[in-house]
């Protein structure tokens, strides 16, 4: 597969139509474009190639979009998938996003919104493999920005690309109060200040995973009306 300068995308979606306008419009942009019809066949070429990014159809025959993510997601760990489904009820965008999702794009979507999005994902992915920062440990959570690890107390903890880029931005700057607007802006990028959706889903997931009890965080502290703050142990 050629390697394109904007990037090579896979576009896994089984309805023929939307594959191809989606093939002609990335493709006038200067994408590259593959594509599968089944979640299967999704897994298989990714192994085989490397993509900069996936389309991801959500109800698919065979294992479909959901479970074709995770399985994605566990040998290509640092990889933009954006899910694509007609459903969007919290449930649904609460799987998709456990799964590894970075994005969810209900359908029908304005395909500019769609490729604003594509690229929005894009610069994150490449502005993550250039920066990279020394450890940071704060109590017994420790984060490695080379590696893109996570650990509690010496014990691995999985966590999604958008979960470690938004544990990231917190502990990066722990202690402050940091708005809904402004953390939405610093991990999805200033097209999704609005999605406070978003946000609560990935820091419902995230204390699920680091806090002891979290129902009563001890890290990962909600500020009244206003965002989130990492808080340090005293």
């Amino acid at each position: 597969m050629t390697r394109s300068a904007c990037g090579n995308i896979l576009i896994v979606d089984d309805e023929p139509a939307i594959r191809q306008a989606l093939r002609i419009t990335l493709g006038s942009l200067g994408f590259e474009i593959a594509e599968a019809s089944t979640g299967e066949q999704a897994i298989e070429l990714t192994v085989r190639n490397h993509y900069d990014a996936i389309l991801l159809d959500v109800n698919m025959p065979g294992i479909g979009g959901v479970l074709a993510c995770r399985e994605i997601r566990r040998s290509s760990p640092a990889l933009p998938i954006l899910m694509l489904t007609v459903r969007d009820t919290q449930d649904d965008k609460i799987g998709a996003f456990e799964a590894g999702a970075d994005d969810y794009v209900t359908k029908p979507f304005h395909v500019r919104e769609l490729t604003a999005r594509v690229r929005a994902a894009l610069r994150r992915s490449r502005l993550a493999d250039e920066v990279a920062v020394e450890a940071i440990q704060i109590g017994d959570i420790t984060l490695n920005s080379t590696f893109r690890t996570v650990s509690k107390a010496g014990q691995r903890i999985h966590l999604t690309p958008k979960e470690f880029d938004l544990l990231s931005y917190l502990m990066v700057n722990v202690g402050k109060p940091l708005a809904h607007a402004k953390l939405l802006a610093a991990v999805w990028g200033s097209d999704y200040r609005g999605e406070l959706e978003y946000l609560r889903t990935f820091m419902h997931q995230l204390r699920r995973k680091l806090e002891d009890d979290p129902a009563s965080p001890a890290y990962l502290i909600t500020e009244a009306w206003y965002g989130y703050r990492f808080r340090a142990p005293e």
